[in-house]
């Protein structure tokens, strides 16, 4: 009997990779941020793929900014299509605007990736196989969505794998998973990759992959993560395209080792192998948003002690896990009342028949739905003001249509009724008219939360609250205002540094500008504030409350079209004196037609004490007209004098006050009675973004102020009515 021939002693370990490149720009991004992540990124991976045609990448674009490159650079797509045609490049398709696909109903997550499906199969005639999850956020849920929807697999981080108890030597390929019956196939990204590309050596990065490599050539490596670090992030053109030259020395040593390393996309590499296992991932995303979704204390308790046991190797560190992505709709309300009025308009424009006007509704539905702020980490999230607006102006535009048409067919024109409109269990009011739109929180305050001009598709009232951040600590560090002074880091050894390295601030004194505001910045709110007040301590909020007027339940009394009557009882807490009960009534009603929106407040406030009240009386406009950056087409107006909306002043005894937006085509003019004192502040939050913490306006304050000196049983009034008016109707415009 022959005897068995010896295994070879020859064989050279082999290993595949699998490079997952992400591009993506938010809805309402400026143009000129486009170009330059295009001319900076985009275009130097194209070129160089040209350049190097063994070299095979998985690609994906979102909608946004395949709706960009059509309009402005078509013969990029050319380009990008004769990639694909060759077989180098696969193009990875997922939800159409990226929205994250947990946060909406399921008829829009089909919608949106099926849309993003037909527009990759009209492009290059082959639908997309593989889906791009955004933020990866994974739930439980989504392999039924992304089967039904046509997708096969997707790509998840190493650490949502490790969640599932899959040890990190089993990771080297694909795994199934499945919901509802339906399958869907499962790649992991490997975390060191992601940070080694492009932040480490390449020569570093081919010894990462030999270690990996087996006899079999069994063994898959996968990174996936934005393109924008390879050429757009700070600090990273040069070092991959400039004097550095990382992206050529890694394609050179990529194709240098093409012996034993070899680049697929992952439907090559799929058709070829099959799954190595079977998982149930639990919810997560990537291990950075983790971090973000916890509350600041709990975001620095977890990730020193992450720090602390990947440092140390310690095992228990593949167990550990941040928040849940949701979250971010319980820790900031901005998010929460975007979220809530996404699901309302949705409904509203699923309702709509069929034709022209539902389909224009859909697409800017689609378009609110953008995942960009509806969370917040580094890259800013629903602290970028002019993306939340852009958000917001989709939603307004889509529910002011799904309403156009609900009248049209029969429905009331002018309705006031209690709904609840945040989803918290407690009932807001709904205000509608043809004309605008208000929700008013009466457990919170009474003040308008959400407050829409329909003709300009402008959400007046979206301002943020200045709130507490994990990465605050980090710019009280790099101030020396906590634990020493601190430096920015010294770029890595590969040139660069990451953006989650990054601790700089983009100008001097940020952190003395760090102020929180003790309730939310709805408009309409009241304040009892001592006389003595300062604009700079009612702006910093280091004024004492006198009142528990502000931020506490008020009852709904009466509910007419376009009015709301509201009322608290009350108290007024002297210094050093006894509290004493007071009574506050406020009213507001919504009126005027289609181009000239107005809100009027009323209010009357009563001495139900036996003792006299003095203080001050304060009601606090929140209004965002987008004037960061000393926009000179954001303005307030005083006679024929204008001064920029993001700006400081203070005028007293005034009637009447003005503001507006050229661009938005609003102006305004906030009349009072009896005259009052005001005070004008800029909102302002200090964010920190892939460049470094910045300052970002939020809106603006505009406070009018009265002296309230009552009696037992007086009662004191005092009407606010803001008048708009909006030189154009953008849904006639979008409909000639």
């Amino acid at each position: 009997m022959p005897r068995p021939a010896d295994p070879p002693t020859n064989v050279t370990p082999r290993i595949s990779l699998a490079l997952v490149i992400h591009n993506h720009q938010p809805v309402g991004n400026f143009g000129w941020v486009i170009e330059e992540a295009f001319r900076q990124a985009y275009l130097p991976l194209l070129e160089a793929l040209e350049r190097h045609p063994r070299i095979r990448f998985a690609l994906h674009y979102s909608g946004p900014l395949l709706g960009w490159l059509r309009r402005e650079r078509p013969e990029f797509l050319s380009r990008l299509v004769a990639l694909v045609v060759r077989g180098q490049v696969e193009l990875v398709g997922g939800a159409h605007y990226e929205p994250v696909l947990v946060a909406l109903p399921e008829r829009d997550r089909l919608g949106q990736l099926r849309r993003m499906a037909s527009e990759l199969e009209a492009l290059t005639g082959v639908p997309p196989r593989g889906a791009w999850l955004a933020e990866r956020v994974w739930e439980p849920s989504l392999p039924s969505t992304l089967a039904a929807a046509g997708y096969r697999w997707t790509v998840l981080d190493d650490v949502h794998f490790r969640a599932a108890a899959v040890p990190d030597d089993a990771l080297h390929g694909a795994h199934t998973t499945d919901d509802q019956g339906r399958l869907l196939t499962l790649l992991a990204t490997d975390q060191r990759l992601r940070y080694m590309i492009p932040f480490g050596e390449p020569a570093a990065v081919i010894d990462y992959l030999r270690g990996q490599a087996t006899d079999d050539g069994s063994h898959l490596a996968t990174m996936g993560d934005d393109g924008e670090k390879l050429g757009s992030w700070p600090t990273t053109f040069e070092h991959c395209w400039g004097e550095r030259r990382w992206m050529a020395r890694f394609f050179d040593a990529l194709e240098a080792s093409a012996g034993w390393l070899v680049t697929v996309t992952p439907s090559e590499w799929l058709a070829r192998h099959p799954p190595i296992g079977r998982v149930y991932v639990p919810t997560s995303s990537y291990v950075e948003m983790t971090e973000w979704a916890l509350p600041p204390e709990e975001s620095r308790a977890f990730t020193a002690a992450l720090h602390r046991a990947v440092a140390e190797r310690r095992p228990e560190a593949r167990w550990l896990r941040g928040g849940f992505w949701r979250n971010y709709q319980a820790r900031y309300r901005e998010v929460n009342d975007l979220h809530k009025a996404m699901l309302r308009i949705s409904d509203k424009v699923a309702a709509m028949p069929a034709g022209p006007a539902r389909e224009r509704a859909l697409d800017h539905l689609y378009q609110g739905q953008s995942n960009d702020v509806y969370w917040h980490g580094v890259f800013g999230g629903i602290y970028i003001t002019h993306l939340r607006l852009a958000a917001w102006e989709h939603l307004v535009a889509a529910e002011d249509a799904a309403d156009a048409g609900a009248r049209e067919r029969g429905g009331v024109a002018v309705e006031t009724r209690l709904a609840d409109a945040d989803l918290d269990g407690v009932e807001e009011v709904l205000v509608t008219t043809p004309s605008q739109l208000a929700v008013i929180d009466a457990a919170e305050g009474a003040g308008l939360g959400e407050w829409d001009l329909r003709a300009a598709w402008h959400a007046i009232a979206a301002v943020m609250r200045r709130r507490p951040e994990a990465a605050h600590v980090q710019l009280l560090d790099l101030a020396g205002e906590d634990r020493g002074d601190a430096s920015p880091p010294l770029p890595s050894e590969a040139g660069a540094t990451s953006i989650h390295e990054l601790v700089v601030a983009k100008e001097p004194g940020l952190a003395e500008r760090l102020h929180y505001d003790r309730h939310e910045r709805r408009s309409g709110l009241v304040h009892l504030v001592d006389p003595e007040t300062s604009q700079d301590d009612f702006a910093a909020a280091r004024y004492a409350e006198r009142g528990d007027l502000a931020d506490r339940p008020y009852a709904v009394e009466a509910l007419e079209p376009g009015c709301v009557r509201l009322a608290r009882d009350g108290e007024v807490r002297p210094r050093g004196g006894d509290p004493r009960p007071l009574r506050v009534e406020k009213t507001f009603r919504f009126s005027g037609e289609r181009l000239a929106p107005q809100v009027e407040l009323e209010l009357r406030v009563t001495n139900r004490s036996a003792a006299r009240i003095e203080t001050t009386l304060a009601v606090e406009w929140a209004l965002n007209l987008l004037g960061g950056g000393g926009n000179p087409d954001a303005y307030y107006r005083s006679g024929a004098t204008r001064t920029p909306h993001d700006g400081s002043g203070a005028a007293e005894g005034i009637e009447a006050i003005g503001f507006g937006n050229d661009w938005l085509g609003i102006d305004a003019e906030a009349t009072v009675a009896p005259p009052a004192g005001a005070w004008w502040q800029p909102i302002e939050t200090i964010s920190n973004s892939e460049a470094g913490f910045e300052r970002v306006y939020q809106g603006s304050a505009l406070v009018f102020r009265w002296p309230l000196r009552l009696d037992p049983g007086e009662a004191f009034e005092a009407r606010t009515r803001i008048a708009a008016r909006c030189d154009r109707d953008r849904a006639g415009e979008a409909t000639s």
